[in-house]
């Protein structure tokens, strides 16, 4: 009963809204199609259009069950922006001051089958940079076993700043790339995974954007990543 309800929220409410408000494209969703079930998405951070992005991007095998993680200190600190949070993401907690106390939550999560999507900075990015990762979703990939699927945003702080509440106006241009998933690998400790994960996305960050560039502007994706508007 929840998956359905949330199915009509994200793919027959959620996203289309989304997509009509910015013009969205997709690089690299077919490096998933070898993705087991299970698994945690690491992304970059800088804007509450962030989220949604992601979840409609991803193919729906994938999206349908996928849980993200919101602050618990807004997301779910009134009644109704509890519901709508659970509801359209199926978002638990996570503290972003004592981090460990969600921890135990996503790995039940994982342990269960659920997919997670997680941000690693912590917080939406005041500009276009990224932050340091924070190594929760390295230790939550290593612990779960399951791989991490890097995924890079471009435009969507442009699209929509940290002082707004809605999307500018004309469709601002967000891309989203991404990577081939990650494997702990043998011997490899949370901090060197965790570095391996977060290069991956400033990589593929960089791809979607000139270099020198401002980070304001997408350039072409890379030979064999594929271009399209809408997600699968």
């Amino acid at each position: 009963m929840h998956a359905g309800a949330r199915f009509v929220a994200q793919r027959l409410l959620l996203k289309p809204l989304v997509w009509s408000l910015v013009h969205v494209t997709t690089h690299g969703a077919h490096r998933l199609d070898e993705l087991p079930k299970t698994f945690v998405v690491v992304a970059n951070h800088s804007s509450h259009l962030d989220a949604p992005l992601v979840m409609g991007a991803l193919p729906h095998r994938f999206s349908r069950y996928l849980a993200a993680a919101a602050a618990a200190d807004y997301f779910f600190d009134v009644w109704w922006r509890k519901g709508l949070t659970s509801l359209f993401f199926n978002a638990f907690p996570v503290d972003r001051v004592g981090e460990l106390r969600s921890k135990g939550l996503a790995t039940t999560l994982l342990e269960d089958g659920v997919p997670v999507l997680i941000f690693p900075e912590g917080t939406r990015s005041r500009d276009t940079t990224i932050a340091p990762f924070k190594a929760g979703a390295a230790a939550l990939s290593i612990k779960a076993q399951v791989p991490v699927v890097p995924v890079a945003m471009h435009g969507a702080q442009a699209a929509m700043p940290r002082t707004r509440n809605w999307p500018v106006r004309g469709r601002p241009p967000v891309a989203i790339a991404f990577g081939e998933p990650l494997v702990h690998r043998t011997g490899e400790t949370v901090t060197a995974f965790n570095r391996r994960i977060e290069s991956s996305v400033r990589d593929l960050y960089l791809s979607l954007v000139e270099p020198g560039d401002d980070g304001q502007r997408r350039i072409d994706p890379p030979s064999g990543a594929s271009r399209n508007e809408g997600a699968a």
